[in-house]
């Protein structure tokens, strides 16, 4: 017994316990903790994965390096290079003819990386649009891209290094630019303007560097005005800002880039639909496939809609390169997007009349009103022939959708192909009404007298492609090996958008009988479709059920509002439908899809269907404009009407494909909550020391905390998300808003908090990864004293020992095991590593300098307190390990700039970090550390300072709960405070006065090598 130093009351000493033993309440947490990060990862790597579909690229690259962009041009020439890329056999000099496109690699990216997309503009110029006058004319030429080697920099590691990138990047556009004016490096018409802009294809961090171009003091106004990237982008865009005129397509690979979360490469909270979008490469028309991080590059069919949509919005007849930011908005959409998304326009019924259709007013092509048009093969007539589907008048009851779905390829007006679709009007009949001036004329009279004329457009722009959904086709791509698939086509239209024509005309080209199908219909829209209104609770519970009846239309679409998050993932059941003995014209395709961002994902042949989205997702910012609450997932059903049967469907939550999800949007709480957990831990140890003098180890402080504060904590944690998620419904203001005080359209830190969103039901999270950072933190403190003690073990096979010492001296501990400097050789140590990060090497490479030290010092400690067993030794050794584990949680944070600084070095740059030199940063730990290798045990203080430690360790916990995941960078600067207070309390002697700092330097450890108590 002894007595308190708060009460001088006395106070039972806790029984002093093995370092490596655990209670069975701690143990069993700690392993349950473990087992649902494993259940987390084998769920991440084996449920609910897109299917990979890129077809492989090839090409034939050369690059020029522009060594006359030198450090004349920019300080960092000597460190970055510029690059031109040659196509071999296409391209045949190095002179610039073309449009520029500046390519960006992302982290760690090789200038190389352009190669793909280059070989593929090139090869298509070459082949195609030279040859074609209608494009030449309208602008394009060839594409000249320039790539840069940043020595494969860490981007995504080190802000300073982006800003480094953006720097030489405005430069390298200003030298770009001048080229196109030297007559020595250029070949270009001389009719045309001279560039004023280029185009910017950014990959992964290049996308960001791409934003600090914009607003870096050297960028040149308008250098840059579109913008592709395939990563995140933060830059808002408004009405009086010089970004007004820039476009900005995101392009995400979705599941399979786990590199990146496609969650974060939206822009929707960014930048305006009239500015830019977010799509998915499953969204795109024959692409259709999902992509990891870096085969976004070399995706055979990926390339080819790239290149093609920058040849579409180039235009050389314009300095700036591009159309007007309105055609490019277009060209994107048309290029990019489905076709069936509500911004998605329809060109056909507005174009100028192109065919004459005749027609002998006996024919019987018309069909009757409300019924279906079905075709199961082609050309059966033996010539062409026509098929007139009335088209309702305005006012007609109930919203009338238009629908068409065929296996053939929809020609235009001057092809001769198998099948057209047109949208006709009458023509009234004047006898001296010339019909010389349509180009195409299509007549089916026979040379009757009694004729019918019709003015028709074609509706060949609008063809939406869709993924060819047969009982031999299992996915929506080909692969390389596979035999190619034809697309089936579908047209879409609202009653709206062909109300001034009368009919919709399927014309027959073909006059020899081909298996080619065709459906077309006119449907309601109350009976296409749905919304079903069912919380997420009820349909974890229960899961959906519905029925599609036997007279349903060809298209059924269904919204489910209440599916937003891309934290759960489901399971599609489709029934099998019966045909009756009739041959299916195609099995059931379903799409899903989200309106925001652009992701959509098809599913051919389906009868199960594993369904995962990015929609709403933790710790992105709210969109600008705000959701509507009837936007959620939706699903489109193309199902085989002429089969007269109902189809069952069933969505269910797939609850363990879920906990993948959580894999890569809570992957960076692993920077954060464990030292949550740590502080706390710590915390406790001190406040026990405090009172009883014996410093329990990391697992009985674990055991304790487990018992009432952790538990507390995410109790509190858990009632703060609520009343957070309450202040936003009702529009108050943001805890913390002073994080973000720019005056914004949004609240860009609302989701920036503890778990990162404010659905209740998600609030799950928190315990569970609390229990989860619990296990892995027992983890790291098992892995710690392994280390310790294999150390420990190898220290003592080196040391020396005479053979003659007698039994009783083996126990004595090694001589010098702690060394004892004299006070000015540990001052001017200090000084000289202190110095070095005021000048040379960054102060993160002095935090793992500390973090090795104290490592030594944890197993001088750990041989101490092996052979000679006191309680001195046993504190101090608990002590130091726990100082190490917390160390260790914080080292993560620190790796990053010293990876960049060792990179940097590996290249010869010496350029200092100006923003890493700060000696407050790390003083503190450098103190600290070096009075622990000299063996001091902290004092114990009494009175009220003795809470100063403990709230200083909860601010930590809380700070590192709250606001760690997001801003992860801070926990070093809190760790730095706690460091500073750790060493003032060591600076101090038994009494509290300002005058014990000379004692820091002191070595005081004889005590405690003679194992006397404290």
């Amino acid at each position: 017994m002894e007595k308190s130093p708060e009460s001088g009351l006395p106070v039972r000493r806790p029984q002093r316990r093995n370092p490596w033993a655990i209670s069975f309440f701690a143990l069993l947490t700690s392993i349950i903790g473990i087992g649902f990060m494993v259940a987390v990862v084998q769920s991440s790597v084996t449920r609910q994965l897109d299917p990979k579909g890129c077809r492989m690229s090839y090409m034939r690259p050369s690059y020029a390096k522009l060594d006359d962009f030198d450090t004349e041009h920019t300080r960092l020439a000597s460190k970055y290079s510029l690059y031109l890329y040659r196509e071999q056999g296409v391209d045949h000099d190095t002179k610039v003819r073309g449009v520029p496109i500046l390519f960006i690699p992302g982290n760690a990216g090789s200038y190389k990386q352009v190669r793909p997309i280059a070989a593929e503009a090139a090869n298509y110029f070459h082949d195609v649009l030279r040859h074609d006058e209608a494009a030449l004319d309208a602008g394009a030429r060839s594409l000249d891209f320039f790539t840069v080697d940043f020595n494969e920099d860490f981007t995504a590691f080190h802000g300073q290094t982006v800003l480094d990138q953006a720097e030489y990047l405005n430069e390298a556009i200003r030298y770009i630019l001048s080229l196109y004016l030297d007559p020595r490096a250029s070949d270009r018409d001389p009719g045309l303007p001279d560039p004023t802009s280029v185009i910017v294809l950014g990959h992964s961090m290049g996308g960001v560097v791409a934003r600090t171009m914009l607003i870096m003091p050297n960028y040149q106004t308008n250098s840059i005005n579109t913008i592709i990237t395939m990563r995140a982008y933060s830059q808002q865009w408004a009405n009086d800002n010089p970004l007004w005129h820039v476009t900005l397509v995101s392009i995400a690979g979705g599941g399979l880039d786990t590199v990146v979360p496609s969650d974060y490469a939206g822009v929707e909270s960014l930048v305006p639909e009239t500015h830019g979008f977010t799509v998915f490469t499953t969204s795109i028309p024959n692409v259709w496939t999902s992509m990891d991080h870096l085969a976004i590059l070399w995706c055979d069919q990926f390339r080819k809609v790239i290149a093609q949509t920058i040849y579409d919005v180039v235009d050389v007849h314009r300095a700036t390169q591009t159309k007007p930011r309105a055609q490019r908005m277009r060209v994107f959409k048309r290029r990019l997007l489905t076709g069936m998304e509500a911004v998605a326009e329809k060109t056909g019924p507005l174009s100028d009349p192109t065919t004459l259709l005749t027609l002998d007013d006996t024919s019987d092509s018309i069909i009757p009103e409300g019924e279906r048009l079905v075709l199961r093969n082609l050309g059966t007539a033996a010539g062409v022939r026509a098929h007139l589907m009335p088209i309702p008048p305005p006012g007609s009851p109930g919203m009338k959708r238009f629908a068409l779905l065929t296996d053939a390829k929809l020609d235009k007006s001057s092809q001769n192909g198998k099948l057209e679709v047109m949208f006709c009007s009458v023509i009234p009949s004047q006898p001296t009404q010339s019909w010389a001036g349509f180009p195409n004329q299509i007549d089916l009279s026979k040379g009757d007298t009694g004729t019918t004329r019709l003015a028709c457009r074609t509706a060949a722009p609008d063809v939406v492609p869709l993924p060819a959904s047969t009982r031999s086709t299992q996915k929506p791509f080909y692969t390389d090996g596979e035999r190619e698939i034809t697309p089936f086509s579908y047209l879409e239209y609202g009653a709206d958008d062909i109300a001034e024509h009368q009919f919709v005309a399927v014309i027959e080209k073909t006059t020899t009988p081909t298996p080619n199908f065709v459906i077309a219909e006119f449907s309601d829209h109350s009976r296409s479709h749905q919304t079903q209104q069912i919380d997420l609770q009820d349909l974890l519970a229960t899961g959906l059920k519905l029925r599609l009846p036997a007279d349903r239309p060809m298209v059924s679409e269904i919204k489910i509002p209440s599916l937003q998050s891309s934290l759960l993932a489901y399971n599609l059941h489709i029934s099998e439908q019966d045909c009756r003995g009739k041959k299916e014209l195609f099995t059931p395709l379903v799409r899903q899809y989200l309106s925001e961002p652009y992701e959509s994902k098809f599913f051919v042949n389906a009868r199960e269907a594993t369904v995962s989205l990015h929609g709403v997702a933790p710790y992105v910012p709210p969109p600008l404009a705000k959701r509507s609450e009837e936007d959620g997932l939706s699903f489109q059903f193309w199902t085989d009407p002429t089969c007269n049967s109902s189809i069952q469907i069933e969505l269910k939550v797939d609850a363990l494909g879920s906990l993948g999800k959580l894999y890569m949007r809570y992957r960076t709480v692993f920077a954060a909550f464990p030292l949550f957990v740590a502080a706390l831990v710590l915390r406790k140890q001190f406040r026990v020391y405090d009172t009883t003098g014996v410093f329990i180890s990391f697992s009985e402080s674990l055991d304790l905390s487990l018992r009432q504060s952790i538990p507390l904590m995410l109790v509190s944690l858990t009632l703060l998300t609520v009343s957070m998620a309450e202040m936003a419904s009702t529009g108050s203001a943001s805890l913390w808003h002073w994080i973000n005080g720019t005056p914004s359209p949004i609240d860009f830190s609302q989701n920036d908090l503890l778990i990162g969103t404010q659905e209740p039901m998600f609030l799950f999270l928190l315990p569970l990864i609390g229990i989860i950072c619990i296990g892995v933190c027992t983890g790291v403190n098992y892995l710690a004293l392994i280390l310790t003690h294999l150390l420990s073990a190898l220290t003592s096979l080196l040391t020396f020992r005479p053979g003659w010492i007698r039994n009783e001296d083996r126990k004595k501990p090694v001589a010098g095991a702690f060394p004892s400097p004299s006070p000015r050789h540990r001052m001017l140590t200090t000084a000289v590593l202190l110095l070095l990060v005021a000048t040379v090497v960054p102060y993160q490479f002095a935090y793992l300098v500390a973090c090795l030290v104290q490592l030594m010092t944890m197993v001088r400690a750990q041989r101490i307190a092996s052979e000679l067993r006191s309680a001195a030794n046993s504190n101090f050794y608990n002590y130091a390990h726990s100082i190490f584990i917390l160390m260790l949680w914080v080292l993560p944070i620190n790796l990053p700039t010293f990876v960049v600084w060792v990179h940097n070095l590996g290249v010869h740059w010496l350029t200092p970090f100006a923003s890493h030199h700060n000696v407050l940063s790390v003083m503190p730990f450098i103190v600290l550390v070096e009075t622990l290798s000299t063996g001091k045990m902290i004092p114990r203080v009494g009175s009220r300072l003795m809470h100063v430690t403990s709230l200083v360790l909860f601010g930590m916990a809380i700070y590192a709960a709250v606001y760690g995941v997001s801003y992860a960078y801070t926990l070093h600067y809190i760790a730095n405070v706690l460091a500073a207070w750790l060493a003032v309390v060591h600076s101090t002697s038994d009494s509290w006065i300002l005058s014990g700092l000379s004692n820091l330097y002191e070595g005081d450890v004889e005590d405690r090598k003679r194992g006397k108590e404290p």
